[in-house]
């Protein structure tokens, strides 16, 4: 018999997540915050095929919105295609909507939204009243210059870009001009060499004010009141790639 006690704590949360977690289950609903360079790209793609859970970026969801021809990617590509920002009103029912395909049942992993408290605060408020729990943050930490250095040396497979190859990492380096994990081509970002862009990329991330670590904080205030709901997951981005999987696996497992 389930006890009063138990509906008490299961209050707000949202039906599939209670019932895995009265079968023995981790529900695995995540927003994933790191700077541009941190690794989270790469650590995303570990979650994903360890937990068959979707990693979803917020860059494919226009894409695809737009792709398919769908109302509000016909309204996002309007936005785009005058050189303005997508507003919240469209990019927010955007990724609700992916949020709520069936892939997305046992868990998903959300990377690149929110990027400032604006936006964090809509989403939460979104995904309450979409009967969504938010199970777990995820908190990549990396000293600002280490994540410059690390964005330099960035290189990107032409088959796959979150296979992991950086010049500066002992532990990723390429194979030469190839990609070490499947030995395709490799490519740089132009914005990847760019110190001026990653400032203004970091600027926006590292701003605790209203940048994209006040939604972060914005999120460890909302687990503070909730009883740990969301879950915090703090990683120690400036470690080697394979310990920093081993702290994530591990913090995801308790």
């Amino acid at each position: 018999m389930i006890s009063t006690e138990f509906l008490d704590r299961c209050n707000g949360f949202d039906l599939f997540s209670v019932k895995k977690y009265i079968e023995g289950e981790k529900s695995m609903k995540i927003l994933f915050f790191g700077p541009n360079g941190s690794g989270k790209g790469t650590q995303g793609a570990i979650v994903k095929d360890k937990y068959g859970i979707p990693h979803i970026e917020t860059g494919v969801i226009f894409r695809t919105n737009i792709g398919q021809g769908t109302d509000l990617g016909k309204e996002a590509k309007g936005y785009i295609d005058r050189g303005e920002l997508v507003p919240d009103s469209i990019t927010i029912p955007m990724i609700l909507d992916r949020l709520k395909q069936d892939d997305c049942k046992g868990g998903w992993l959300l990377d690149g939204f929110p990027r400032n408290l604006t936006q964090a605060q809509e989403l939460d408020k979104a995904l309450k009243e979409a009967g969504i729990t938010l199970d777990i943050v995820i908190d990549m930490k990396l000293d600002r210059q280490i994540a410059k250095d690390r964005i330099m040396g960035r290189r990107l497979c032409v088959n796959d870009n979150n296979h992991p190859n950086n010049i500066f990492i002992d532990a990723i380096k390429p194979d030469g001009d190839k990609c070490r994990v499947c030995g395709g081509d490799l490519k740089t970002r132009s914005d990847d060499q760019d110190a001026d862009a990653i400032d203004q990329r970091h600027n926006i991330y590292y701003d605790t004010e209203t940048g994209t670590t006040a939604g972060l904080l914005f999120y460890k205030n909302v687990s503070a009141e909730n009883n740990g709901v969301p879950r915090i997951v703090d990683l120690d981005g400036k470690n080697p790639l394979p310990d920093v999987s081993a702290e994530l696996m591990g913090k995801l497992d308790v």
